[in-house]
């Protein structure tokens, strides 16, 4: 629920970089799994483990073989076509390995998990987003407004008695601007709107910056739909893990550059 500009082909790169890594790393695609290891599948000769279905339920299982199945025979046709010779598809690989690689570093360092302490106080931080969680029906009316004219809007808008009030001020002065209805549960509103909107009654109207220039918010209907602390840890542990390798991420980084031999060259020299 917590919360995304991710390249298609960095999607696709990853679908094909475990097996090209097994093969540029010197491993036989091919290879027989371990004796040890249950085999679900065999294309063209290549053994699928069940331990490659990533964790898939029973009523999921034959899906996510499907889907392996799927990937090994494009990457079969890739590595036939020696695609991972390509300086292109080379590079990719190796910047995807590298970043495997780093992520696995920064999670062996994340030792522990969450401690339940953790979790109830950020519940309890946090009201509006768990105790008090509303979904909120609103109207939103984006305005593309010049600095001068901010304090003129703020002023109409504490004069209204409706959005459609701001509407025709906005409309009669030429501003662009565009009406949307949206239905939000609080996790979902921007975080600078949310406490704020979780004070307002049904009808009021709340101005907020916006990268359009200004939103004024009129609250249309409220309805409750707390979250108990059961209901919210795992989202919460996401979260504080999600910070936390953010921080450990930022800190290891720093500590490192700190004692590494790391020299800019060429036109990326620094004076």
């Amino acid at each position: 629920m917590f919360k995304t500009r991710i390249r298609i082909c960095a999607r696709l790169l990853l679908l094909l970089a475990a097996p090209l890594l097994a093969a540029t790393a010197g491993c036989n695609p091919r290879e027989p799994a371990p004796k040890t290891a249950q085999i679900a599948a065999r294309v063209n000769g290549a053994e699928i483990t069940v331990e490659k279905l990533s964790g898939a339920s029973r009523a999921t299982a034959l899906q996510a073989l499907d889907r392996v199945i799927d990937r090994e025979l494009l990457v079969q046709q890739a590595l036939e076509a020696r695609l991972e010779r390509d300086p292109q598809v080379a590079q990719s690989i190796d910047n995807a390995r590298r970043q495997i690689l780093a992520q696995a570093y920064l999670e062996r360092r994340l030792s522990g998990k969450i401690h339940p302490d953790e979790v109830r106080a950020f519940y309890a931080e946090n009201p509006a987003l768990f105790s008090q969680r509303r979904i909120y029906r609103t109207r939103q009316l984006e305005i593309a407004a010049p600095v001068e004219r901010v304090d003129l809007l703020k002023a109409e808008v504490a004069r209204a008695r409706d959005l459609e009030d701001v509407v025709l001020w906005v409309t009669t002065r030429g501003l662009k601007h565009r009406i949307t209805s949206l239905t939000q549960p609080a996790e979902e509103l921007p975080l600078a709107q949310l406490p704020e909107v979780s004070r307002m009654r049904e009808g009021e109207l709340a101005v907020f910056g916006s990268a359009f220039g200004v939103t004024v918010v009129q609250l249309v209907h409220v309805q409750d739909a707390a979250l108990a602390e059961s209901q919210a840890a795992p989202m919460i542990e996401q979260l504080l893990a999600g910070r936390k390798r953010l921080e450990l991420a930022a800190a290891e980084v720093k500590r490192l550059r700190e004692v590494a031999a790391i020299e800019y060259v060429g036109e990326f020299k620094r004076n």
